[in-house]
């Protein structure tokens, strides 16, 4: 079966694939009914660093529906108000070149608007791939005229004014039923002979599940390693214990870690069902603070279920992601702070400069009281904002800061960004 993206998000994964997703993956929707706790403190620690924030961002695929319009293109990647703030763009690289030119104008756009544009590869051009074992691969001979393909795409999109960021030797490899497969030792192989002639950062392996089988033998291979520069995964039906990744942590050193696509927790809900929204927030907040991970990038950028609905406007998965890309920005570090300070509440905090910016999610059916520490953080007054069942990025109270101290409630089953300066 060809996955057609035009159509329902189940033409896309057969019933394996959503069965995985249902079964392994998803986190609780319903936190159990408790209520509003006692103050908890957080401790927030500028000075202990975790990693530095990429980026925030989405997927468009103009061959499987249709492009962004001009409007959309705004809205997805400027970060005004009733702006989701993306400053990641993925795009395919398609195997027919004629289809090229359909991406350029959000890309362009995007860029413009000061996004990273990374690209990914579904297939090869039909003359390089040959069957085997019901499934098709690239030919072993072919593996420099390849090569020659991604620098080709690279070159095409930077003479229309899209320098692209980051390309991927393959989209999904080890979930390949419908596009080309690759196994660690052919990624290897190619990372190894190959990817040092491609002319902008190497993204590999794009696991479709983050399984480690895939991205270990580049983390073990030295010559491999040396020519990749992202280490990218798809979080489709990871489970939270699957996040963490200590190879990485012991071989990565200057490579970038980045969570290329994912939706969550499927594509079959409307984006704008409350509190299942809320799931979006905790996803985020695991891919950052366990998977350490450096971007969050969704599926496409615009769907039912996607940050903007088919309408172009945020919905309600779109302001959970949102609390994250419009406040926490590129080059932004994360910081250590009490990730879960009870049950079904989830805290993480990031930095820039004398900035910290604060983001918790409560997913109980009654408000929590926060008492919050800023260690080596005077006074001031923050203004902060919430997304809740009747709210959407709604700016909210402001908290007054007293020697880095301050005390903020979190509305039931809500989102809530603190921005201290």
């Amino acid at each position: 079966m060809t996955p057609r993206r035009d159509q329902s998000e189940s033409a896309r994964w057969p019933l394996s694939r959503r069965t995985v997703l249902a079964a392994g993956a998803a986190l609780p929707v319903l936190a159990v009914g408790t209520p509003a706790a006692a103050a908890t403190t957080v401790v927030v620690e500028p000075s202990n660093v975790q990693q530095t924030i990429l980026g925030f961002g989405g997927m468009n695929h103009t061959a499987w529906i249709s492009d962004l319009t001009a409007a959309q293109r705004e809205t997805a990647f400027g970060n005004g108000t009733n702006q989701l703030g993306f400053t990641v763009l993925r795009i395919p690289v398609h195997e027919n070149r004629a289809n090229w030119s359909r991406e350029v104008a959000t890309a362009r756009r995007a860029s413009e608007l000061g996004a990273k544009v990374i690209a990914s590869p579904w297939n090869p051009p039909a003359s390089m791939t040959e069957s085997f074992s019901g499934g098709k691969r690239l030919k072993y001979g072919s593996y420099g005229a390849y090569a020659q393909h991604l620098n080709d795409f690279t070159a095409f999109m930077a003479s229309n004014g899209v320098n692209l960021y980051g390309i991927s030797v393959q989209n999904e490899p080890d979930y390949a039923h419908d596009w080309t497969a690759w196994t660690p030792a052919e990624i290897v192989r190619f990372l190894r002979e190959n990817a040092g002639s491609l002319t902008t950062r190497v993204i590999a392996p794009e696991s479709f599940q983050y399984r480690k089988a895939m991205s270990d033998p580049i983390l073990n291979d030295p010559a491999a390693l040396a020519n990749v520069d992202i280490i990218g995964a798809h979080l489709y039906g990871t489970p939270p214990g699957s996040l963490p990744y200590p190879l990485f942590q012991q071989k990565g050193g200057g490579k970038e870690l980045w969570m290329t696509e994912v939706y969550h927790p499927n594509s079959t809900d409307s984006a704008d069902l409350w509190p299942q929204a809320l799931d979006v927030g905790e996803h985020i907040h695991r891919a950052l603070v366990d998977g350490r991970f450096q971007t969050y990038v969704w599926w496409y950028i615009r769907r039912s279920y996607g940050p903007l609905r088919e309408d172009g406007q945020i919905s309600k998965r779109g302001a959970c992601m949102a609390h994250f890309a419009k406040w926490v920005r590129p080059g932004y570090q994360r910081i250590t702070a009490t990730a879960n300070p009870q049950a079904n509440v989830y805290v993480s905090a990031f930095k820039s400069g004398a900035r910290v910016v604060i983001v918790a999610v409560n997913k109980n059916t009654a408000a929590v009281d926060l008492a919050v520490t800023i260690q080596g953080t005077g006074s001031a007054t923050a203004p902060t904002w919430v997304t809740s069942a009747s709210a959407n990025l709604a700016r909210a109270t402001d908290v007054t800061i007293s020697n880095g101290a301050f005390n903020a409630q979190l509305p039931a089953r809500s989102m809530r960004t603190f921005v201290v300066n």
